[in-house]
This record gives C-alpha cells, structure tokens and sequence, in this order.
C-alpha cells in the first residue's frame, strides 16, 4: 500500500473510532473471549483479553486497526495459545456473502486488477494490456447483490425459528461491513455443540446430503403417499412447495417423477438444493474457534461498518453503514464500474484525478481502486 493511502487510512479510521465509540461496545461475557486486530500493512495480533469498553477503546485509539475481531467462543484463558485456552461454549453464527450466491450482475461489477501490469478491467478472463491471468478481484457490491442477500437471510431466519426453535428475540442480523451479512444466534442450546455436530446443523441448512428416499422415492416400490405435502413441517413442506408448486399439481407430478425414474429425481433435488437451501459458508459456521469482525468496527476491504440490522427489509448498507465523512478528498481513480454510496453515485473512472466525497475516496482505496494525490 502507498504510503499516502496508508497516511490517509490510518487518520480516518481514528477519527472514526474517536467519534463513535458509541458504536462500539464488547459483547457480553467479554472476559472470557478472545479478541484481535489487524494493522495496516501488518499482521494479525490474537489472543487479547479485553474486559471493557473502556479497554477496547483505548486499543483503538493507541493502535489504529484496520479491522477488529472478537470470538464465538467464551474461554476459560482467552489469552493463552489455543490449545491451552480450555474452550467453553459458541455462539452459533452465520455468514451470508454476495460472492457466495453466483449472480450474474457481478459480472458487471467485479473489477479484475492485473497483478503484473495493474491494469483494471471488468468482464474479461485475462489481462488486455499484457495478457496475464494472474488478476486479483475487488467487487463493488450492487443493491442487487444486497436484495438477493437479504433473501438468504430472510430464509435462514424463518427455518432458526420454526425448524430449530430459536426464539426470534436471540436472533441478531449484522451487515458485515463488505458484502453480506453475519446473522447470531445467541443464548440457544446449541452453544456447546462442536465442530461436527455443526457441520451436520449445516448440512440440514442447506439441504445437502439429500437422497430421493428422504422425500418420498423408493427404488423399489415408492408410495404416492410417502412424497412430500404442502403441510409438512420443515424441509419436506418447503420442498414439495417447490416440487409442485400447487397442491392441485401434486399428483399429476408424482407421476412424472415415478415415471421419471430414481436417477431423474436425484438430480431434480440438486436443482431443488440450489432453490431452497441457505446459502451460508459452511466453514465460518463450523469452527468453533473463528474470531469475527467486531459490530461497530470497519471493514477495511470497504471503509464500511458492521452495523446491526434492527429492520432487515429496510436497512440500506450503502447509506445506514456508511460513517465516513464527506471532506473533499482528491485521488487518482481507476475504477471500472460505477458504485453508489449514501444515495450518490460514483464513477465509473479511468486513471483520473477526482475530487469526491471521502467516503467515497476511501471507499476506491479500500478497494484498490483508487490512489491518494496528498
């Protein structure tokens, strides 16, 4: 990173942590989870033990971190190494990203950045100035990206409820500052599950691991009777909803399948996997040990702040987690694709010096996209 760019961040986000600590609080239970940061141009620092607020807003202050963490997991010694933290007990947290669900508006809106000549470009495989497929990615999130996001999110919710029965006040939906959302189930029974069982409790999630015999499709001798209904609880309810979209289909498509055979059927449930099942990323839910970004902190891949979402139709990333002020600040630009942020757009720029917001200005070197002219 420019040491302009380094100068610029660094004096941002102190002045962001300086004005809004009242964002930034530690979780319940602080004493016995284990905290981290990272540093411009640095490494992770781990296995922090902090008590307070006033604690963690002294850290940030002294340190200036680009991106601040905290564990799922309570510990009896949080700062020893791992194998001697004598871990407790996690939150069950998920993660829901943009980059995840493979929509086709991220064509549109994924930079690709040479990692030989620098060149920037959107929709191409390879390099147009030398010809390189070493490329790096930097995508500039779309409102689209966010909807069909926020959709995941909506599905996760429902089946925590009604399938797990989660009770919807433990339940806490967080924009990660970047390109998803991180949703928290706290105060369940599932607290002291380990990595295994939450990797069955993934499995359920997104329906994987789903034979023809779960809903219905004997090789052998297959009832009609034994298919999915409309009013069958959990995933059987959803499936057939899917599968027939009306009761009044439901036989007549009974018979396709039979007719169909197993095999078709198999494949008939990927499709439905892909429809129906919550896209979360496994590995985050998984681990037992994950330290996560901190709510209230920013997100150094953006300039953006992970920022609770108390009405999740509602909420607007690009305005409601957008804290960096609005001070004219020049950069030279190269960023292919437009952005939108607090209800202005931006871009698209070819190597140009701009004079713009500096949410947006920090927004691009975040990015990559964009180079401080101090």
């Amino acid at each position: 990173m420019h040491e302009n760019d380094l100068k610029l961040l660094e004096e941002t986000f102190k002045k962001y942590y300086f004005d809004h600590f009242d964002l930034i609080h530690v979780p319940p239970r602080s004493a016995e989870r284990e905290f981290g940061y990272q540093k411009f141009n640095s490494g992770m620092i781990r296995h922090l033990t902090i008590k307070n607020d006033k604690e963690l807003h002294l850290m940030l202050m002294n340190n200036v971190p680009s991106d601040v963490y905290c564990s799922n997991a309570y510990y009896s010694f949080p700062n020893l190494p791992m194998e001697e933290k004598d871990w407790k007990e996690a939150n069950l947290i998920f993660d829901i990203d943009a980059k995840d669900l493979n929509l086709d508006c991220r064509n549109d809106h994924i930079c690709k950045k040479c990692r030989s000549c620098q060149e920037v470009f959107v929709n191409l495989s390879e390099c147009p100035n030398c010809q390189s497929k070493k490329l790096d990615q930097r995508s500039l999130t779309c409102k689209n990206c966010i909807h069909a996001v926020k959709q995941e999110v909506k599905k996760l919710f429902s089946i925590l409820i009604d399938d797990l029965g989660i009770e919807q006040n433990n339940i806490q939906v967080f924009f990660s500052g970047n390109e998803g959302f991180h949703i928290y189930a706290l105060n369940t029974q599932y607290e002291k599950l380990g990595s295994r069982e939450r990797a069955d409790l993934v499995d359920y999630l997104m329906l994987r691991g789903t034979i023809p015999e779960t809903f219905g499709f004997k090789k052998f001798k297959s009832e009609r009777s034994s298919f999915p209904d409309f009013d069958e609880k959990g995933w059987k309810g959803r499936v057939a909803e899917y599968l027939f979209g009306s009761k009044s289909k439901r036989s007549k498509l009974i018979t396709k399948i039979l007719a169909d055979g197993y095999s078709s059927f198999q494949k008939q449930l990927e499709d439905v996997k892909e429809a129906v099942g919550i896209k979360i990323d496994p590995n985050v839910t998984i681990d037992i040990h994950r330290i996560f970004r901190l709510p209230g902190s920013l997100n150094s891949k953006s300039g953006l702040t992970k920022q609770k979402c108390e009405n999740v139709d509602t909420f607007d990333p690009f305005s409601d987690a957008c804290f960096i002020d609005d001070k004219p600040t020049e950069v030279l630009a190269n960023c292919p694709s437009s952005f939108e942020l607090k209800n202005k757009k931006f871009g698209p720029f070819k190597n140009e010096k701009v004079l713009i917001p500096k949410f947006a200005a920090i927004y691009m070197i975040c990015k990559g996209l964009a180079t401080s002219t101090w």
